[in-house]
């Protein structure tokens, strides 16, 4: 829209353009080449695509520079006042270039005390278009070649429509460009609903978006923010009242710069799928609704913090820490949890490491690591579905098993010992490895890897008696997710992340299709097996998960500690979830003498689900139909009787058909109990 405005005379622009020449000179400034293009158009700047969490909440934005371009019209007026009052204040009676500014400006500069002296209008040509006018130059024909287009950009554009372009422009640090993003992070909100008091503050960054920060330097925001009020009642745009009753006000930022969780490797993935599938997210503007649970995800995020720092306390602890690592070293514990929900597979909170602005990279989807006896529940699992009862006595014992190579591979236990004749849960429940690998040998290790990948494991299983017990590494989602079949009793679930893609206009232009469910396992045998692994909780290598999280909620998992204490996990789940935790070095080395997946790891897992179970419930877990149960003698594995002491009896679960004597139905008994009378 073209737009008269009143023109200065040719002999004022020679005299302006003298001066110049004169200033730029004894700055010793060189002119650099000729610039070409249409710097006085605006165009529409790159705009953002937000991220947001299942309940609708704000989590992230992709895209080089965070940007969301609004009308002027949904402002209050004092917003754009607000910048007008503090950059510009003849905004509106220039041309696009303030002559009475130029001239009070090189009067200052020959006095001793430079400012600048560029409009709105100018600034935004120089911010708008930066390969054709370059704002760090400092050049006399820079300095003209930005004036003329900013006359030009007044003669062909309203003063609204110019200072719109302005407010959705600048940068107002931490790469949050324009007014509504600036409002988004910095005060948790949408520009239109921004106060006078915060409107001031964000007027008073484009002086110093640094040095004025209101989240990092709130005493120096307020006193700028207070100059901003002053002069906005100096030039009539709001009353001195209105500016005193402002100005008293404190400076309160939204805490995770206005999101509701901090989850930037979630929203590195999120961004990957998206590009895969065609969507240009990085410069689209688009609207990007996932699976998170902000409330969950924070529970993750703090739980690794704080778990990791505990660690780094611990006696005996002799890397460098967090806290003291030499000046751009990323060489400390690193940490990944992620959790989702067992029956779709939705990922609801993901943590890559400690510090995603140091070290991006991924552990938790892209981390390869042996995950050590968190995999057997896996060929447990096998041995279950093959018949075996959870009562059956196995050896816990030296082993030495000649390799295709000729070495002889002898696995023990961490706790360098041999417990003799164990039941099948018991050996699960105090983590005994030469059961496992008997176990793994005995069913066959490529039987293993295809229940494996059955369900959810993508990383190959090597077809050796080591990978019963974890030798094999994997990426922790794939664990987590190989869980979720134990948890929802038996369905394999692929992770997602994403639920749909939509563009400006509220159309959806991207929706993953969920994958078709597919049994991985008979539901009885993840039933039992999931009950062999409250155990491991409630009295096994993972006690320390039940100081976090009261017994009225069902938790099951299971710990993993690699050799030389390299690698520690723990992977559980509860009837909502199933999570796990993974600790170690991007370089593996012994994390610290003694360390074990239930001592580090699991107290994490326990300290997120303690903060996201507060003020919420669970379910339970029911047994589904097909399975006998009595109660058995923990230590000899038989049926209970009499003589076995309250302390050792238990509740055991089996396969119908596959029940112990004396839990066996006996049609014929019904004859030794008399006729039985039937009523109606």
């Amino acid at each position: 829209m073209h737009r008269s405005s009143r023109h200065y005379r040719p002999a004022r622009r020679a005299v302006i353009a003298v001066a110049l020449l004169v200033a730029s000179a004894r700055a010793g400034a060189q002119q650099p080449a000729q610039s070409t293009g249409e710097a006085w158009t605006l165009i529409q700047p790159a705009q953002s695509s937000l991220v947001y969490a299942r309940d609708g909440s704000l989590i992230g934005e992709i895209g080089r520079e965070w940007r969301t371009s609004i009308s002027i019209k949904t402002l209050p007026k004092y917003v754009g006042q607000a910048f007008v009052a503090t950059e510009d204040h003849r905004f509106y009676q220039h041309n696009g270039v303030d002559v009475v500014g130029v001239l009070g400006a090189l009067k200052d500069a020959a006095l001793g005390d430079a400012r600048g002296a560029s409009t709105i209008t100018q600034q935004l040509v120089g911010n708008m278009h930066p390969d054709l006018v370059d704002r760090r130059d400092k050049s006399v024909a820079r300095k003209l070649r930005e004036q003329e287009a900013a006359r030009e950009m007044e003669r062909h554009y309203t003063k609204e429509q110019i200072l719109e372009a302005y407010l959705n422009q600048i940068n107002f640090g931490h790469g949050w460009y324009g007014i509504e993003a600036a409002a988004r992070h910095y005060f948790g909100k949408p520009a239109a609903k921004l106060t006078l008091a915060e409107a001031a503050s964000l007027a008073a960054l484009p002086k110093s978006p640094v040095g004025y920060d209101p989240a990092q330097h709130p005493d120096r925001n307020l006193q700028r923010r207070n100059t901003v009020l002053a002069l906005m009642a100096d030039q009539g745009y709001i009353t001195r009242a209105q500016a005193d009753a402002a100005s008293r006000e404190p400076v309160r930022t939204a805490p995770n710069g206005g999101m509701s969780a901090t989850a930037p490797y979630f929203v590195d993935v999120v961004r990957q799928q998206a590009e895969r599938a065609g969507v240009p997210v990085a410069n689209g503007g688009y609207r990007i609704h996932t699976t998170l649970d902000p409330a969950l995800q924070s529970a993750a995020t703090v739980a690794l913090v704080e778990g990791t720092a505990a660690v780094e306390m611990r006696p005996g602890y002799k890397h460098p820490t967090y806290t003291n690592r030499p000046k751009g070293s990323t060489d400390y514990l690193q940490g990944a949890v992620i959790a989702l929900d067992p029956l779709d597979g939705e990922v609801r909170a993901l943590v890559g490491g400690r510090n995603y602005q140091e070290s991006p990279f991924d552990r938790a989807v892209m981390g390869v690591r042996q995950p050590g006896s968190s995999f057997k529940p896996i060929v447990y699992a096998l041995a279950i579905a093959d018949s075996m009862r959870p009562n059956t006595i196995v050896e816990d014992t030296a082993l030495k098993i000649l390799l295709p190579n000729g070495e002889t591979y002898e696995p023990g236990n961490s706790d360098n010992k041999f417990l003799g004749p164990l039941t099948l849960r018991e050996a699960l429940v105090q983590s005994r490895n030469p059961v496992a690998v008997q176990l793994g040998m005995q069913l066959g290790m490529d039987s293993v890897a295809a229940l494996a990948h059955a369900m959810g494991i993508k990383s190959p299983i090597a077809p050796v008696p080591s990978s019963a017990i974890g030798a094999s590494a994997l990426r922790p989602i794939e664990l987590v997710t190989a869980y979720a079949a134990l948890a929802n009793l038996g369905t394999a679930v692929d992770p997602s992340f994403v639920i749909r893609v939509e563009d400006r206009a509220g159309k959806t232009v991207w929706a993953p299709k969920p994958a078709a469910p597919s049994l991985a396992l008979d539901p009885r045998v993840a039933f039992i097996v999931r009950d062999m692994m409250r155990d491991v909780v409630d009295r096994g290598t993972a006690t320390a998960v039940r100081k976090y999280i009261p017994t009225t909620i069902p938790v099951a998992g299971k710990t993993g500690t690699t050799n030389d204490n390299t690698d520690v996990w723990f992977v559980g789940m509860t009837p909502e979830l199933v999570a796990g935790v993974w600790l170690g070095f991007d370089r593996p080395k012994t994390i610290t003498p003694g360390a074990y997946g239930g001592s580090l790891a699991a107290p994490i897992f326990g300290a997120m689900m303690q903060r996201w179970y507060a003020g919420r419930t669970s379910g339970t877990w029911e047994p589904p139909a097909g399975l006998v149960s009595g109660e058995l003698d923990r230590v000899t594995g038989l049926v209970a009787d009499a003589s076995t002491p309250p302390e050792r009896r238990y509740i055991e679960y089996f396969l119908e058909g596959t029940e112990p004597p004396g839990l066996q139905f006996d049609p014929w008994r019904m004859f030794e109990m008399g006729p039985v009378a039937v009523t109606f």
